[in-house]
């Protein structure tokens, strides 16, 4: 056991989840979206790249759009229905003010109380390295949280009728360091079918790539471990008050 603390989104009425790629969602954080959707809670998907790039066997004018209808089926599992591609190049997105606009765009449109993304740290909790465009965008986001909120960063976004938004917690999964879990006990045979979902890409892994199940089941079990739960997710969660 460890003192983390369960987070159990008490008065979160909107929330939005910002990757950099179709299925990094669904390796833990969609089995709390299923839970959160179910309680009545409105959540969005925001995609800064298609994954153009990330079947091998597949070029990228026809993978990015059957990444994007994967992932649009994949969300439809948890019970969300808007999921937004941004057409950033996959596996070259850059980290600076144009994606810092982009997001902080997002973030007032969808004007949620939760932000979730993935950890922009070097290395993943498991202590793999983790990927640059994963790193560019954690870290962009973190900062959109704070741009949204101020009506005098990108004032361009006022003329289009944004008004400035505070977001009230972040979350970051896989983050070396988490302060916070959620009991996902629940929702683990829809986040299987929400990984599952993203047929295409699974196929082109190599064979001995884990299923679905079993890579859940080993990330999820791990973590509920941790907290004397069946299965759980592990979150960095700032509260930004």
């Amino acid at each position: 056991m460890t003192d983390l603390i369960e987070f159990t989104a008490d008065g979160v009425q909107r929330a939005l989840c910002v990757v950099a790629h179709p299925d990094d969602i669904e390796y833990g954080l969609s089995a709390a979206v299923a839970g959160w959707t179910a309680a009545g809670i409105d959540i969005s998907y925001f995609l800064l790249t298609s994954g153009e790039a990330g079947i091998d066997t597949m070029p990228p004018v026809e993978s990015g759009p059957l990444r994007e209808v994967e992932e649009r089926a994949s969300a439809a599992v948890v019970g969300v229905d808007e999921v937004v591609f941004a057409g950033h190049p996959d596996g070259a997105v850059v980290y600076g003010l144009d994606l810092r606009r982009d997001i902080a765009r997002e973030i007032r449109r969808r004007r949620p109380d939760l932000v979730l993304t993935i950890t922009h740290a070097e290395r993943f909790d498991n202590g793999f390295p983790n990927q640059a465009d994963h790193r560019a965008v954690g870290l962009a986001t973190l900062d959109a949280c704070a741009d949204a909120g101020n009506r005098w960063i990108f004032p361009d976004l006022l003329d289009e009728g944004l008004e400035p938004w505070h977001v009230r917690y972040l979350g970051v999964s896989a983050a070396p360091a988490p302060t916070h879990f959620v009991d996902v006990g629940t929702t683990f045979e829809a986040a299987v079918a929400a990984l599952e979902a993203h047929d295409a890409y699974l196929s082109a892994l190599p064979q001995d790539y884990p299923a679905p199940r079993d890579l859940l089941g080993g990330m999820l079990g791990a973590a509920g471990q941790q907290v004397g739960r069946e299965y759980a997710l592990l979150l960095d969660l700032i509260d930004r008050g």
